[in-house]
């Protein structure tokens, strides 16, 4: 179990994110398309796992803009901008915004995704959210960069996340 900050109060989410060097888990979400992904469908592409409580907030909507334009550059990289908001509201915020260089999935349906990383809020206000993670996965399946932000409203450290897939 972690322990991050929402607006000062502990919260506990319900494990740790993989390790360094570990093998990235499996994980099955829904595409705003409705459709099934899991991690062997970016078989051979760096992945960067940009995972955040819901898009209507002002700090998750900035990280997904911020690897928007980000992404644009990048080699044999996706990224995949993760909550557990609805593939409806994903897909809307990311057609007002213009943004096509990240893939949105979602995790509302079983809620494997966050349990597999370790990451869904086991209290608080955002109890069953995911926490702000960044989890950088190398072309081999190979886990390469984890930042979970220490408090929910701050924003991760992009730099970091992209210099792991260098």
């Amino acid at each position: 179990m972690a322990t991050v900050t929402l607006g000062g109060d502990t919260v506990h989410t319900s494990g740790t994110l993989p390790s360094i060097g570990a093998t990235a888990p499996d994980f099955k979400l829904t595409a705003t398309d409705l459709s099934s992904k899991e991690l062997k469908d970016y078989a051979g592409q760096n992945l960067v796992l940009n995972i955040f409580p819901s898009v209507d907030t002002g700090t998750c909507a900035t990280s997904v803009r911020t690897f928007n334009k980000a992404a644009s550059s990048l080699d044999n990289t996706k990224v995949l901008c993760i909550s557990k908001d609805l593939p409806f509201a994903m897909a809307r915020f990311c057609g007002a915004e213009g943004l096509d260089n990240v893939e949105s999935l979602t995790d509302y349906k079983d809620g494997s995704f966050g349990k597999a990383y370790g990451l869904d809020f086991t209290d608080g206000a955002f109890e069953s959210l995911l926490s702000r993670c960044i989890v950088v996965i190398n072309s081999e399946g190979v886990v390469t960069h984890t930042e979970q932000v220490p408090e929910i409203a701050d924003e991760p450290n992009y730099e970091a996340a992209l210099d792991a897939l260098k």
